[in-house]
């Protein structure tokens, strides 16, 4: 409370007893308001809302984390089958789940159909041609046998004649024997053209056989194609349609798309990918830094983007001796940027029906885990005076407490001593947090 003024006994000089109440009335009102101003800005009390979290007991684990996709440990790829004229009619869905022998990929039959009947009127007709030719050769052997026997017989008539040349003229004799010469030349002119009719039967026979085999060849190579329009599914598992490698895509699309239907697909093409869904793995790329804190055997946590429920356990199986190169863009001065990194692939050990083959994943490899730790965030521990303190929460405010720490890793530090499990700290700086509130509000 403010003191009072003792008024004097004794007046020195005149004064109007009216204006100086006033003016001392004047001078408390301008205190006032001005305690108030002040009160009102520099003494209210700013509420601001501090982010806090509790001290927990918990395992504290030091890793890498990384990158990587899903993939199956075994796969089935369904080809192209070696046929001509290949168009998709029909094809499974992406992601389809399918049971051994499932029809998975359907070709348009009209090429093959077509072709098949083509081919069966070329073997019916091949074989209407040696029909045709063994008749016509019957008809000629049976003349050329018939004029064998003639001839036969006009021999055997000359030779007789010639036998009675002892007792007919001398001319007659000359002329039975020149009747000998004629038939046996008749004969065996006669026997040339058998001999001659039957290779040439022979050949004529021989190249219709070999055109019948090849238009039966033709025909079964024609219903092969046929059967092959259908593409079944060789395992159970789930479909993964792969990439049109030779498709153009839409404009302005970087990548090319996968196979549809519709596509016109080159034989041997591999159109679908069919994993395995019992043995799966993670495939990760570490960076060069990382590479010495890493070895083979240890735990990898898994978190898959589309299965926010769940974590999964997975044991690193396989880090890559050797570095690889991955392109990575072309920079500002025109030449072309890499990155190392090192492959390596995490076995997971347990699985789920929602799990699939080339969806996004984390890791965290576990490097260091030192179980029943005391535990608070990294952004809670700041440094006061060169040594790491934290706000504690105590009723409606915190108070500033020094603490002792141990190791950290990305997100967590290990408290040795100054803190009890259960102590709520506070996340950021409060005073900060005030004092940008009252510069907000004024």
């Amino acid at each position: 409370m403010a003191s009072r003024d003792l008024r004097p006994k004794t007046r020195l000089g005149k004064h109007d007893p009216r204006k100086v109440k006033a003016f001392f009335w004047a001078i408390g009102l301008m205190a006032c308001g001005g305690g108030g101003y002040a009160a009102y800005h520099y003494g209210a009390t700013t509420e601001v809302e501090v982010p806090v979290q509790r001290v927990r007991k918990a395992d504290f684990i030091i890793s890498v984390r990384t990158r990587g996709d899903i993939k199956s440990t075994r796969s089935s790829l369904v080809y192209a089958p070696q046929a001509p004229g290949l168009r998709i009619v029909k094809l499974a869905k992406n992601g389809q789940i399918i049971k051994k022998g499932d029809v998975v990929v359907e070709f348009d039959r009209a090429t093959q159909e077509a072709l098949v009947i083509s081919r069966t009127d070329q073997v019916a007709n091949t074989q209407a041609s040696i029909t045709t030719t063994l008749a016509s050769q019957k008809m000629d052997n049976e003349q050329y046998a018939f004029q064998k026997v003639q001839s036969e017989y006009s021999l055997e008539t000359a030779k007789l004649n010639a036998g009675r040349a002892a007792v007919l003229s001398e001319i007659d004799g000359e002329k039975a024997r020149i009747d000998v010469g004629t038939s046996e030349g008749a004969l065996a002119q006669v026997k040339t053209r058998i001999n001659a009719n039957q290779i040439s039967n022979q050949a004529d026979m021989g190249r219709l056989n070999q055109m019948l085999d090849k238009n039966n060849r033709d025909l079964k190579l024609s219903q092969s194609y046929y059967e092959m329009m259908e593409l079944r599914a060789p395992t159970d598992g789930v479909v993964n349609v792969l990439t049109n490698f030779r498709s153009q895509g839409t404009f302005g699309r970087a990548a090319q798309p996968p196979f549809k239907e519709g596509d016109n697909v080159w034989t041997g093409a591999p159109i679908l990918e069919i994993p395995d869904l019992s043995q799966m793995y993670i495939d990760l790329k570490l960076d060069e830094v990382d590479r010495g804190r890493i070895a083979l055997g240890q735990k990898v946590k898994v978190r898959v983007d589309s299965i926010q429920d769940k974590d999964f356990d997975a044991t690193l199986d396989f880090i890559s001796p050797a570095a690889a190169l991955v392109f990575t863009g072309v920079g500002a001065n025109m030449q072309a940027s890499s990155e190392k990194n090192f492959p390596a692939r995490a076995t997971l050990t347990n699985l789920d029906d929602r799990l699939r083959p080339g969806t996004s994943a984390t890791a965290e490899v576990i490097v260091e885990r030192q179980p029943d730790q005391l535990l608070i965030p990294l952004r809670a521990s700041i440094n006061h005076n060169g040594k790491p303190a934290v706000y504690v929460q105590t009723g409606q405010g915190f108070t500033l407490r020094t603490i002792q720490i141990g190791k950290k890793n990305e997100e967590e530090v290990v408290v040795t001593a100054g803190l009890k499990e259960g102590e709520i700290v506070a996340l950021e700086d409060p005073i900060k947090l005030a004092k940008a509130a009252k510069r907000k509000k004024l």
